[in-house]
């Protein structure tokens, strides 16, 4: 059996029949509603509703209790199944005393569990550690015996075991305590405990809200992801308590999945003990409290980037890909709430910098945001545009996440400046003369341009002159919505999931200024065929910069052999 008993007010026949007798009738609620005017009264359930929940495990409960003031007792007694029973009893002191007989165990179940007192101990801790009454039970302890004082030498130590009445739940919790009161220390203490991490938190975000919805929000940031953060096996969400009652351990629906790797908990006594899954979903006060609690997070990771740098970098690190998704998923719904989260790594700067840092840099007639992708930071500051823009000191941020294009065409803009990729045809750099003259050098030599686009005829789009290099002769570009770094990206989901591949439409582009073009114009006029395998050569080497894959490396390696022999 297991026993629970109080010395509280207690109750009546009646009570008993009304509070006992009816499934979800509240007797404290209605003892609340009798005494609004007193501000003091806090009632944390109903106690018919959660009452019942007993014949889960028991077969048969059994409730004893005294009115104070009265000198009757009464018992109350069922079986969960054919009704009640209440007769008078005997009981010395005023208060309730419930008596539970356990199930017997099952092929599925083992009932019994539930007369462990550690057992018993956990479920109070998670449940019920901040009632703010003490839940005291009879835990059984060893102890060693005193050495009686005529023992001899081989007298051997002797234990016994004694009963010593503990008080299992903490009863205040951090979180209602004053900011004043606590020191870093003590948060990142609760963290680790509460949370089993082995490292402190990067911050710590302690918030009471009085107003439209009341509730106090201690939230963590984590220093590093969980194993599990980035697979489907990973749940979000923050521990929800009703008047330091826990409802729900982890309740998804006060955190966006932006903010997914937040941990923490929520206390409220705007939400009932016995709100359901389903309720709490479509639940006002929940939904206000959550859109409170997406400010705040976002708030302090500013104030993190703007003050803590290396701390904000080392959460980046963690959970950066996390801030980008959320800025691309649902068509780009939650790109302004997040756009100041973002970093990327700077060519000139030789760092991470924010959007509003690059802005704050931008040259007086620069038009747009560079950026550049790629597999590496490193890859990324030898593409061949990259020493054009460099020359010129244009800043560009350098994107080595498979999901940073996706990310960044999403977004689209930031503080009305367009982002730009160094791969578009039009970085608007040229002038209008430099322009016209590469629209007539293209003009002046249209046979060679043509023979190299037929000799890559199903490889590229076409062959184009640009003014977009410097030092190098060639590189590829794309037309359309798919860009290179797309089609890579896109290529490798469907390699593991089975899909159709994709491919970008390419452009070759050539340097009019480099000497490899003046040779390829040379061997036209000869009338050479030497010019479809210089095309080959010049293709596959734009494809090895940009990283992409070549169809026959041996026929490449075989192309620039016979050049050199």
């Amino acid at each position: 059996r297991f026993i629970i008993e109080d010395h509280g007010c207690g109750m009546t026949a009646e009570e008993m029949e009304n509070n006992l007798g009816t499934i979800a009738h509240s007797g404290s609620l209605a003892f609340k509603n009798e005494n609004e005017k007193q501000d003091d009264i806090d009632i944390i359930g109903q106690f018919g509703v959660g009452f019942y929940a007993a014949f889960m495990v028991a077969k048969h409960v059994e409730v004893v209790s005294r009115a104070a003031g009265s000198n009757e007792a009464n018992r109350w007694e069922s079986d969960g199944a054919d009704g009640y029973t209440v007769a008078p009893c005997e009981k010395a002191e005023n208060g309730t005393k419930i008596v539970l007989t356990i199930k017997d165990n099952t092929e599925n179940e083992n009932y019994d569990e539930f007369l462990e007192p550690y057992r018993i101990q956990g479920l109070v801790k998670k449940y019920s550690d901040y009632i703010r009454y003490p839940i005291k039970m009879d835990m059984t302890r060893s102890r060693m015996k005193e050495k009686p004082a005529d023992a001899g030498d081989d007298y051997k130590p002797e234990w016994e075991e004694y009963t010593e009445n503990e008080t299992l739940n903490s009863m205040v919790p951090i979180w209602k305590k004053s900011k004043k009161e606590l020191k870093d220390e003590d948060y990142n203490s609760f963290y680790t405990q509460k949370f089993y991490d082995y490292q402190p938190p990067l911050c710590h975000i302690h918030s009471s809200v009085e107003g439209a919805v009341t509730y106090t929000a201690m939230l963590f940031i984590p220093s590093h992801a969980p194993m599990d953060y980035y697979t489907k096996d990973y749940e979000k969400g923050l521990q929800l308590y009703s008047n330091g009652v826990l409802i729900m351990d982890k309740c998804a629906d006060l955190l966006p999945d932006h903010f997914s790797f937040v941990h923490g908990m929520v206390d409220t006594a705007d939400l009932s003990l016995n709100i359901s899954r389903e309720m709490l979903q479509h639940d006002r006060h929940l939904k206000a409290i959550a859109q409170s609690l997406e400010k705040k997070i976002k708030s302090e990771l500013l104030k993190m980037q703007k003050d803590k740098r290396e701390d904000y970098e080392k959460f980046w690190a963690a959970f950066g890909r996390q801030i980008k998704y959320g800025a691309y998923v649902e068509y780009g719904a939650h790109k302004e709430l997040l756009q100041d989260l973002l970093m990327y790594h700077s060519s000139t700067e030789d760092k991470l910098v924010s959007l509003a840092e690059y802005a704050s840099r931008m040259k007086e007639d620069q038009k747009y945001i560079y950026y550049a992708c790629g597999e590496t930071i490193d890859k990324i500051k030898l593409l061949p545009v990259m020493e054009t823009l460099s020359d010129k000191g244009y800043e560009v941020l350098c994107m080595d996440d498979s999901i940073d294009e996706f990310c960044v065409k999403m977004l689209a803009k930031y503080n009305d400046k367009e982002f730009k990729s160094i791969a578009d045809a039009d970085l608007g750099l040229d002038s209008e003369d430099e322009k016209e003259e590469i629209k007539k050098l293209s003009e002046d030599n249209k046979d060679v341009l043509e023979a190299l686009g037929k000799a890559l005829e199903g490889k590229v789009k076409k062959v184009e002159l640009t003014s977009r290099l410097k030092s190098h002769p060639c590189c590829l570009r794309a037309e359309g919505p798919v860009t290179l770094e797309m089609e890579k990206v896109l290529n490798q989901q469907a390699a593991v999931n089975g899909g159709q591949s994709v491919h970008a439409e390419r452009v070759l582009e050539l340097n009019a200024e480099h000497p490899i073009f003046k040779k390829l114009c040379a061997l036209q006029a000869e009338g050479s065929d030497k010019v479809s395998t210089y095309a080959d050569i010049l293709y596959t080497q734009a494809l090895l910069i940009e990283g992409m894959p070549v169809d026959d490396p041996v026929a490449y390696a075989n192309a620039v052999c016979n050049l050199l022999s």
